[in-house]
């Protein structure tokens, strides 16, 4: 069947943006052709340098014949209901057909040739890509991610007739800038397209490009008895760089190798798109004084003077590193801490100086629950934004965090608090480790901790697919870190040492005002008061702070007076807000909830159903580590045919009760062994009284899976009961007591897992 054959040739696309482009390509053909009837046996896109390719095997000559039986307005509709349904379907009155009341339009189409089809999708695909940017040139309108110079379109080997804003389409394309011939020249498939790109010294395929860079890359380091430093990113970045990579090794100045490994490559990688190399066999962080260089041709000297080029560019870029080494450890990081105070965190949530005292207290309260030293915990919690004042940082933002663990070891400070300045912000993506030593562990829990609660209380949640402020992944660190190092720190305790600090903003010329249902105070304003006084005052409304709207008020020196005549109103005091704070219980709520949807997509990953998932929730636990043992226990029992009995049991005992709670109150008590009642009923009593104790004991000893053991125990009793027992019996007692005895079952299943919420 017929090929299709698509090129978009232009100048150089942004590497960034060549593998999203690729699946545009895809999606917006594929989309179209779909709406058309014309579906594809294969199609597949490829993204380059200078060019977007796609090729569709499989297309038919031309479009089949269509009906379409479209439903229209009512019979005796207004008269302009009608007209714009025929103007919509192209058709006359005459030609509408009457059903049960409604007008239909019978719409016959005649299939098109195929080529007049995928001309028309391929205008709208151009004019309507979602490049992130794009221009214009010339005196044209056509917008592109930098300009368009040639469109190959072919169908069955024909040129399919296109001109857009005067770029005509054909069967003619360019190799390599540099390597290539120079001339342009035809195709007339999509194989003889490949094979003359690749004579061309241009490899269409992505991958392609990938293999031939880490081969080219790995040859040269084994020759010199090297190792390259794997970097798929940068290996994502330079394959989109060059249509024909050459890789090239490099020397370096090997006096550079004192300074710390992370920051040369940094410099590399960031600057001049090099990947590190370290001497073989090295498994530490040492690097070997050498790079690997991507060029775009095939040097007739074998690379000498591009690699002695690069290492020139290079050395000049390590001699700034090299000044800002120097130059950051001249300052302490306790002395650069007062510079933050001019730096602005967030507009709602005040600086930088005021985020690191929220850290203080939040990994002061943290540190017991993974067993840190609270002292080294605030230490670590004090100085492990003071980095963000270096020059090496201001360079190289990614660095943060690393560089203050490196200055804190210059100053002699103690490794385990370096450490944890080193590591807070980790886990930082799915494949980077969770820390798992107690002072890191504490001030990285406090740090995500810090990001996700203080933006839910100041209302900046994710949204879709936004989420400017990575909140899904600070919630996915902290559930990795509590689950990894098994510690116990439920949700809304962590939540609540987030409130509790925010002590922090009640600082000299401000007062703290609190609004609850149950009290109106305001704390400070601090410089009037001694601070015995004032921890008096902190202490008082702490619990206040958890339950209202907190609001940090600029004060002047009548603000007391000011403060007593709003109050006495029930009005908030005068004086300008700076910052304000969503009520506790909401946030605490929200953030549990999200941290739920966070835990379902870590579990769900880890082969665990999500409805298991909410079944725990739905008990209201908000320790995580608590949860996933609940989880893991729900689903070995459900596993097996004991846990799939009971479960129909329970279901079937629920649907009963809600049918009689629809009817009015269910009777309350336990259920007794009634004289002349069947044998199964008193077996499922007993069994019951059996099992509650045992479960009890498990779950207190968070023994789950014993506790579902303990629940199978009543499979079978449930099984003979409604086998044998009818439970709205004739009798009012009987009746009652049947009831009150599947209110048992129910509630004590219900005791381990909502097992409403499971859906198998």
């Amino acid at each position: 069947m017929p090929q299709l054959l698509i090129e978009l040739f232009s100048e150089e696309i942004p590497a960034r943006m060549q593998v999203q482009a690729a699946r545009d390509l895809d999606r917006m053909v594929r989309e179209r052709l779909a709406e058309q009837g014309l579906l594809p046996e294969g199609l597949k896109t490829f993204a380059g340098p200078r060019r977007l390719t796609l090729a569709a095997e499989g297309l038919p000559a031309a479009q089949g014949d269509r009906h379409e039986e479209r439903k229209g307005p009512r019979v005796g509709a207004p008269d302009a209901a009608i007209e714009g349904f025929l103007r919509s379907t192209g058709l006359s009155r005459d030609q509408l057909v009457e059903k049960d009341g409604v007008w239909f339009a019978h719409i016959h189409r005649k299939g098109r040739p195929t080529p007049e089809i995928v001309a028309e999708i391929l205008d709208h695909v151009i004019r309507n890509f979602p490049w992130p940017k794009s221009m214009t040139w010339g005196t044209g309108t056509l917008r592109w991610v930098r300009p368009l110079k040639r469109i190959v379109f072919l169908f069955d080997g024909q040129v399919v007739p296109l001109n857009l804003d005067g770029i005509e389409a054909g069967d003619v394309t360019e190799g390599h800038r540099f390597m290539g011939s120079g001339k342009p020249f035809k195709v007339k498939d999509f194989e003889s397209y490949r094979d003359k790109l690749a004579a061309h010294f241009v490899i269409l395929d992505v991958e392609e490009r990938k293999d031939r860079i880490m081969d080219g890359a790995r040859t040269l380091c084994f020759a010199r008895n090297l190792e390259l430093v794997d970097d798929d990113g940068l290996l994502d970045e330079v394959a989109g760089l060059a249509e024909w990579p050459t890789p090239v090794l490099g020397d370096m100045d090997p006096a550079f190798l004192d300074l710390p490994p992370e920051v040369i490559r940094t410099s590399m990688r960031t600057h001049q798109k090099y990947f590190a190399v370290r001497p073989a066999g090295e498994a530490g962080g040492k690097l070997a004084p050498h790079f690997i260089t991507v060029a775009n041709i095939e040097a007739p000297d074998g690379g000498k003077e591009i690699a002695r080029g690069n290492a020139k560019v290079l050395s000049a870029r390590l001699n700034d590193a090299r000044f800002f080494w120097d130059e950051d450890r001249k300052i302490t990081l306790e002395e650069r801490l007062a510079k933050l105070s001019g730096v602005t965190f967030h507009a709602w949530l005040g600086t930088l100086a005021e985020r690191v005292e929220r850290l203080e207290l939040l990994a002061r309260a943290i540190a017991p629950r993974v067993g840190a030293d609270p002292a080294k915990a605030v230490l670590a919690a004090h100085l492990c934004k003071a980095d963000l004042a270096t020059g090496m940082v201001g360079e190289f933002p990614e660095l943060q965090g690393l560089m203050g663990g490196y200055y804190a070891r210059e100053e002699k400070i103690s490794p385990v608090v370096a450490d944890a300045i080193r590591d807070h912000y980790k886990p930082v993506g799915a494949g980077d480790e969770a820390p798992d030593t107690p002072v890191t562990m504490a001030l990285a829990i406090a740090e995500k901790l810090d990001t996700l609660t203080a933006f839910f209380a100041i209302d900046e949640k994710p949204t879709g697919s936004r989420d400017p402020y990575a909140l899904r992944r600070a919630a996915l660190g902290v559930i990795r870190i509590l689950l990894g190092s098994e510690a116990r720190a439920p949700i809304r305790e962590l939540v609540a040492d987030w409130y509790r600090s925010l002590r922090c903003y009640v600082d000299p010329g401000r007062a703290l005002y609190v609004s609850t249902r149950r009290t109106t105070g305001y704390l400070g304003p601090a410089y009037r008061r001694p601070s015995e006084v004032f921890q008096t005052y902190v202490e008082e409304f702490e619990d206040a702070l958890l339950e209202g709207v907190p609001y940090v008020v600029s004060t002047a020196e009548d603000f007391d007076i000011r403060f007593d005549r709003s109050a006495a109103a029930g009005e908030a005091p005068e004086g300008e807000v700076l910052y304000q704070f969503r009520p506790y219980p909401v946030v605490a709520d929200e953030v549990l909830g999200f941290m739920a949807d966070r835990l379902k997509i870590a579990l769900r990953d880890q082969g665990k159903r999500h409805d298991l998932v909410d079944a725990v929730f739905a008990l209201g636990d908000d320790d995580l580590v608590r949860i996933v043992a609940r989880v893991e226990a729900l689903d070995g029992f459900l596993s097996g045919a004991d846990g799939q009995n009971l479960l129909a049991g329970y279901k079937r005992a629920g649907n009963i009760l809600k049918a009689e709670e629809k009817k009015g109150e269910l009777p309350a008590g336990p259920a007794v062994a009634m004289p002349g009642a069947p044998a199964e009923e008193g077996a499922l009593i007993a069994a019951l009284e059996a099992a509650e104790p045992s479960v009890a004991q498990a779950l207190q000893q968070e023994d789950f899976a014993g506790a579902m053991r303990a629940l199978s125990g009543l499979r079978a009793p449930v099984d003979a009961f409604f086998e044998a027992v009818l439970v709205n019996s004739e009798n009012a007692a009987e009746r009652d007591n049947r009831l009150r005895l599947l209110v048992q079952v129910r509630d004590l299943m219900e005791r381990v897992a909502d097992f409403s919420q499971v859906t198998g």
